[in-house]
């Protein structure tokens, strides 16, 4: 028989273990991001090769157990389940073991070929803390290796380890995790019974028994096909008499006891901590952060300063970017002589795609600041400090994590909503996640603001716009939760992690994800979308058109005036007849339907084609522009669409700032919404929010507008 060649490991831990770190140090540029099957969790993959060994990494979502409450423990518990990595590596934080132990003790239940990393090593000596690793080794029945991925120590060790445990060259230990006798005695009991039901054989009886035991609902539904169920049933109705009778209590919550007395007596017995209870630089930084007058008013400062970063390096890169596609509109143009052809690609495909890739610096740099504040374990204490404020609004700093997670995108936020126990509470912030700015609206910022605001502005304005989501977040928040969901708000426990400096690699391997997911939605959703947009503006013709501008132009070119005068009257003919054909296509049609209910706010019939497109995707709603504006050009030369904009007569600093609030608050993306309807559970809620999210857009967005153009 040939040796085993190629083997999969997965990686299970907490969030800020430094999990994903070790995946980064393990598999270095190997690596690609999809998304988990059926859901939008994210799945990071890499490979490397070692001593012969083609090994196949991937970094689990960070969880605290096994329990299915969200989208990462459901995704993380059906690979280990259903894959069946060959090895999994459950790392664990040096110096906090106590909280990353509980996961371990459910991996031990599942009984998977697992070895510990017993990550951070450096800062376990560095604060003096002695762990007996082969006593600890004993107890959990694993091997353990100590690692630092961010110095790169024990790597090879691991991978030493992790082939000699696929080849089952590793001595396991049966480990010392055990329930009260009666406990044991009624899992033992479900443990036999399912052994008999052979279709449950991928999975493992005894695991199978403790979540029945634990009244896990996913396992109950498992279970429940088959026969075998009759007698499960009555076993669990006696091991619950049972834990009422002796202890008063539930199987779940003994359970819960027990696997918390074994993390204790672990400790007790393998780590020793250095006398006198020394102030970490942590313990410094919170005294500040986490004030009650300072924490919010830094909070504020940290986000303008992201902001501010974002906008001014990105300005230089996106001028390039611009001048880029600009050089290649000019360069191309002549090499195509048809001139369909050269409109569709001109007007249509550089125009609104190159017209949303320009603002891929922008998106990189904001995805590089919030990825910063996560791994340095700031964002935490955000929404420590946020939940004071959250509460008098009827939500707490839980809601904050989705919310936050909605400055990325919409749909995996809506779906975090799912740690949220309270059903109350997880509508609510479902609700309000849409006012978020998610990165797809930024696009739209960073084109109005560079177009219509000097450079020492724009980022404040954009900062402002942000803010104004939260600000409407929460007061539909309020709205809620005093009239038609009213209900407590849970109380609010979070772990604040030590602060770390956050390893360059990992930072920048976020924001290369989040580039990629972007450039992927240009070459494909946008794409399409502009070739779309392209058609409806340009059909059908206007065969009146065509004879008007031929005779316009022979007139010109007969009058008498001058080279320069002939120059600016043909610009001008080429500008009205291609703006009449414009107004006479599908899009200009509709977009002059809509025009009466924009109008208040600043906007013309091609805003109103934007709006709508938008509702694809809102990076749409720039395509569009880009298309629609440049197809509105007298001499089909390449300008940028800032320019067009500045010099467009209907276009104005006040309908900006209109536009900004309108895309900010109005009907997300199509796809949100259909995330919304899945969590929700019906459309009666989705519908009635779609109406109060255009609504709300519409009145503030003439209130911006009316104040806007009194300023002026």
């Amino acid at each position: 028989m040939s040796e085993q060649r190629t083997i999969t490991v997965a990686l299970a831990g907490n969030p800020n273990c430094g999990k994903s770190s070790l995946f980064n140090a393990l598999t270095g540029s190997h690596q690609k991001v999809g998304n988990f099957s059926g859901v939008t969790v994210e799945k990071y993959e890499g490979y490397l090769e070692y001593k012969g060994y083609h090994i196949t990494v991937v970094d689990l979502p960070g969880i605290y157990s096994l329990t299915p409450y969200s989208p990462e423990e459901i995704v993380t518990r059906e690979y280990l389940i259903k894959e069946r990595p060959d090895v999994v590596v459950n790392v664990l934080e040096g110096s906090n073991l106590e909280r990353n132990l509980l996961l371990t003790t459910q991996l031990m239940e599942l009984e998977v070929d697992f070895l510990v990393a017993l990550n951070m090593i450096d800062e376990v000596e560095e604060k003096g803390i002695t762990i007996e690793i082969k006593q600890l080794q004993k107890l959990l029945g694993c091997h353990i290796v100590p690692t630092s991925a961010k110095k790169g120590r024990g790597l090879d060790s691991l991978l030493d380890h992790i082939i000699r445990l696929s080849r089952k060259d590793i001595e396991i230990h049966k480990n010392k995790l055990f329930f009260r006798p009666e406990l044991e005695a009624s899992v033992e009991k479900i443990t036999t019974l399912l052994t008999h039901q052979k279709e449950l054989g991928e999975f493992n009886a005894r695991w199978l028994a403790i979540k029945l035991l634990e009244n896990d609902r996913e396992v109950y539904h498992e279970v429940q096909q088959y026969p075998v169920w009759l007698k499960v049933e009555l076993a669990l109705q006696d091991a619950l008499r049972e834990a009422e009778r002796l202890h008063d209590s539930e199987p779940e919550m003994l359970i819960t006891e027990d696997r918390h007395a074994f993390i204790r007596g672990a400790m007790q017995e393998c780590v020793r901590q250095p006398g006198g209870v020394k102030a970490t630089p942590t313990d410094y930084i919170d005294m500040v952060v986490l004030n009650r007058v300072l924490g919010l008013p830094i909070f504020l400062l940290v986000v303008w300063a992201i902001f501010q970063l974002t906008f001014t390096l990105g300005a230089p890169i996106m001028s390039g970017l611009e001048f880029l596609f600009a050089l290649m509109a000019s360069e191309i143009g002549p090499l195509l002589p048809n001139e369909m052809l050269r409109s569709i690609v001109i007007d249509g495909i550089i125009a609104g795609v190159g017209g949303v890739l320009v603002f891929l610096p922008n998106i990189v740099l904001l995805f590089i600041g919030l990825s910063f504040l996560e791994a340095s374990g700031y964002m935490a204490r955000a929404a420590f400090v946020i939940d004071r404020v959250m509460h008098r609004f009827g939500l707490h700093g839980k809601s904050f994590i989705p919310m936050v997670t909605g400055f990325g995108c919409s749909i995996p936020a809506i779906m975090a909503t799912r740690t949220l126990k309270s059903p109350t509470d997880r509508l609510v912030t479902i609700m309000i996640i849409p006012f978020m700015s998610c990165g797809a609206k930024l696009p739209v910022y960073v084109l109005l603001t560079a177009a219509f605001f000097s450079p020492d502005v724009a980022a404040n304005v954009m900062f402002g716009i942000y803010l104004l989501g939260i600000v409407v977040g929460l007061w539909t928040a309020l709205l809620l939760k005093s009239t038609v969901l009213k209900s407590d708000s849970e109380p609010f426990v979070m772990e604040l992690p030590p602060y770390r400096w956050p390893t360059l690699a990992s930072v920048l391997f976020q924001a290369k994800v989040k580039a990629l997911m972007y450039l992927k939605k240009a070459g494909t959703l946008i794409l399409g979308a502009v070739i779309v947009i392209w058609a409806v503006s340009n059909y059908p013709r206007n065969e009146a058109l065509g004879p008007e501008l031929s005779a316009g132009t022979s007139r010109i070119a007969e009058s008498n005036m001058g080279e320069s005068e002939k120059i600016a009257s043909q610009r001008a003919l080429d500008l009205r007849i291609s703006t009449e054909q414009l107004e006479y296509s599908l899009a200009g049609r509709a977009g002059k339907l809509l025009e009466p209910l924009i109008k208040p706010l600043g906007f013309d019939w091609r805003i109103g084609i934007a709006l709508v497109t938008g509702l694809a995707a809102k990076e749409v709603v720039v395509s569009t522009l880009g298309t629609i504006y440049s197809i509105g050009q007298s001499d089909g030369a390449p300008v940028e669409l800032k320019s067009i904009l500045q010099h467009d007569p209907s276009f104005s600093r006040a309908t900006a700032l209109s536009l900004m609030v309108f895309v900010l608050l109005y009907i997300p993306c199509v796809a949100a919404i259909g995330v919304m309807k899945k969590e929700v559970g019906s459309w009666r809620p989705v519908l009635l929010y779609s109406v109060y999210s255009l609504s709300v857009a519409w009145v503030l967005s003439f209130i911006v507008y009316r104040i806007a153009l009194l300023m002026a």
